[in-house]
């Protein structure tokens, strides 16, 4: 059974890794897909080519989501171009690793504008969407495992993600009355090209996997299929949540 049958979704960041999953995954449930990338157009076009190879329709918008401006374009582009939207999916994110004494002004806003700012924007133009056209909907946002623990020389990257958790929270009790539901994934160790460097580090992973109780990093599937059930009407009672995808890593991790 295909859930998403009929439902149009945005997924940002969705060139590569955990945003491509999700796109596809979402696809083959049966949603058209917007495609979001900020600099990959290529892998966008590519990912684009597969969600029409699944029988859905697929659209490829380029928005730094770091922009409130961009990110209501996403929205208003999306809605306009596939006739209305269901489901967002907050999913571009990124770090820029550094030890606390030495993070600059900018560092900390790159960080903190796409991880959180990008997220607070994209919800309300979506949200604004929605209600305009009386229509129930879903917002997933993309977290980690971090919105939680303690990650030494990320500290931008954690306050932005445990924004992201109560921002979830609020959202979740604001936007109710309108049918809108609002959750988070939470990732653990996942292996996607942001982690390749760990992958190749052999006592590095194994100091790592040793912190996994499941004793093996996550794909980018393993989120997919979670958002997949966020944004199907099997979820439809669930709202101002967050889910961990971390083979439970949260409950046994050490820095």
């Amino acid at each position: 059974m295909r859930r998403l049958t009929g439902k149009i979704a945005v997924v940002t960041g969705s060139s590569r890794g955990i945003g491509r999953a999700i796109a596809l995954r979402f696809a083959h449930e049966g949603a058209d897909v917007v495609i979001n990338y900020a600099r990959s157009a290529d892998e966008a076009h590519e990912v684009c080519t597969q969600v029409e190879a699944a029988g859905r329709r697929g659209l490829v918008i380029r928005a730094d989501l770091r922009s409130p401006a961009e990110a209501e374009q996403l929205v208003e582009e999306a809605a306009r171009e596939l006739g209305g939207l269901d489901i967002l999916v907050n999913n571009a994110g990124g770090g820029r690793p550094r030890p606390f004494t030495e993070v600059t002004e900018a560092d900390y806003d790159m960080v903190v504008d796409l991880n959180l700012k990008g997220v607070f924007f994209a919800s309300q133009a979506f949200a604004r969407h929605l209600i305009g056209a009386g229509r129930p909907g879903r917002v997933i946002t993309v977290s980690s495992v971090h919105e939680e623990l303690p990650f030494p020389g990320h500290a931008a990257y954690c306050a932005a993600k445990g924004g992201v958790k109560v921002l979830t929270r609020d959202l979740a009790v604001e936007l109710a009355r309108y049918g809108i539901t609002v959750n988070a994934v939470a990732p653990g160790a996942i292996e996607t090209d942001a982690n390749a460097a760990l992958v190749r580090d052999t006592p590095r992973l194994a100091a790592l996997l040793r912190q996994i109780p499941l004793g093996r990093l996550g794909r980018p599937e393993d989120v997919a299929a979670v958002a997949a059930f966020l944004a199907s009407d099997d979820a439809a009672y669930v709202t101002g949540s967050t889910y961990f995808v971390d083979g439970g890593l949260t409950w046994q991790y050490e820095e």
